[in-house]
């Protein structure tokens, strides 16, 4: 059975922890920035972590090795 392939678009979009945690980051940070108050600007700029179990399934499965680095 040939290897699989990894998905890039998951590769670039989430990062797996140590733990094993998926991390993503949140969607709107480009979007109508200058309204957005300053604390919710930064708060774009963390990761946080993907707690949806079918989906943290998923990109382990198509992303493979590249979201462990």
């Amino acid at each position: 059975m040939p290897k699989l392939k990894t998905h890039k678009g998951t590769a670039k979009r989430f990062r797996l922890t140590k733990n094993g945690k998926v991390m993503r980051m949140n969607a709107g940070r480009t979007h109508l920035r200058r309204r957005k108050k300053s604390s919710k600007k930064s708060d774009f700029r963390h990761a946080v972590p993907t707690t949806v179990k079918y989906i943290v399934k998923q990109v382990k499965q198509t992303a493979g090795q590249a979201v462990q680095d």
